[in-house]
This record gives structure tokens, C-alpha cells and sequence, in this order.
């Protein structure tokens, strides 16, 4: 999975690079971690960005956090930060041998979006693939539109659609690998 803070738009449309939040950094290594995913990517071309990001990683993994919260160490180390979507891509294909498939995620549908279910479908086949979501107003569009599905918005009851990325990346999680009916199979 990849969080993308570039290229994404502000809320004026203009493509930016988004700040990092610390907060996401743990939430989302966390809920990667459950649903036993392999590895989290954070993606920033700002060195400064990358710095701070490896610094709380060192808090987490080799200082006093680690021993403090032995499970948060279990998720960011599983945990990386790179300059570039290409750069994860490349490393996905280093660990596999194929270039892996790119799922984008986004607040808007797109043409062609593709259903939860039917990108269940698709993922038990095997293949390797990213998780691609955005920061801030979203993955610019030529990202979006230049992966090999897009999966359909996470909507509510209405009209608002504005999730904090941490409450898209669980709620999508959960639909493409929670499991399913464990109540069902444990009354049988």
C-alpha cells in the first residue's frame, strides 16, 4: 500500500506536495499491519518530509518506543518512506519479478471504476499489486487514471464525501480483506 502526499491537488485543484501528519504515519501502519498487507509506503519528495518521517521511525523501532509500544514497532517496521510512486513500483518488482498491478483509490468515481466486490475478484487471482491512495484533495488525475483499476468511492448516507484519508484506507481495508461471516462459521 502507498500513501501518495505527490502529486495531489489542494483544494484550489493545483497539484501540490501535501504535508505528512505523524498520526497517519501510525494509524495506517497499524491497520496495514492487521490485514497483514506486507509493506506501507509513504511517499514525499520533500527531504525535510523524509527526515522527520525516519526520525520517528527510529523513536518507534530502536528508542524508548519500542519497548514502550512493542506493537507499533511490529507495524512501522514494515514501514518505508520513498521519493516517488516509481520508486515503490520498482521495489515491488525488485521483491516479485513483475511489475505489480496499481489500484487507485479516490473520492470521486471515475469511468470505468470498479465495485469492492468484483476487486475482490480480481485480487484472489494473485497477482501483486499497490494500493494507491492520496492526501489533502486527492491523487492527481493522470496517476489515477493511468493505474490498472480504480476502485469505486467510499460513500455515506449523502452527499459529503470528504473522509480523513486514516478512516478511507480502514473502511477499504476491511472491504477487500476482512473476513467475512466469522460469526456464521463459528455457530456451525
Amino acid at each position: 500500500m502507498a500513501l501518495l502526499h505527490y502529486p495531489v491537488y489542494n483544494k484550489n485543484l493545483d497539484i501540490v506536495v501535501s504535508s505528512i501528519t505523524t498520526l497517519d504515519i501510525h494509524d495506517i501502519a497499524r491497520i496495514v499491519r492487521t490485514y497483514s498487507l506486507g509493506k506501507f509506503y509513504i511517499v514525499t519528495p520533500l527531504k525535510s518530509q523524509m527526515e522527520l518521517i525516519k526520525r520517528l521511525f527510529r523513536h518507534w523501532t530502536d528508542g524508548y518506543g519500542a519497548l514502550y509500544n512493542p506493537t507499533r514497532k511490529e507495524a512501522l517496521l514494515k514501514t518505508d518512506v520513498v521519493k516517488s510512486l516509481e520508486d515503490v513500483i520498482k521495489e515491488v518488482e525488485g521483491f516479485h519479478g513483475k511489475r505489480p498491478l496499481l489500484i487507485a483509490t479516490d473520492a470521486k468515481r471515475f469511468p470505468g471504476s470498479i465495485s469492492y466486490d468484483k476487486m475482490i475478484y480480481s485480487l484472489s487471482k494473485k497477482n501483486q499489486y499497490i494500493l494507491l491512495f492520496g492526501t489533502a484533495w486527492g491523487i492527481e488525475k493522470s496517476i489515477v487514471t493511468g493505474t490498472d483499476f480504480i476502485l469505486e468511492p467510499i460513500m455515506g448516507i449523502d452527499d459529503y464525501n470528504h473522509l480523513p484519508v486514516r478512516g478511507a484506507v480502514a473502511i477499504t481495508l476491511d472491504r477487500l480483506f476482512g473476513r467475512r461471516n466469522s460469526h456464521a462459521s463459528e455457530s456451525a
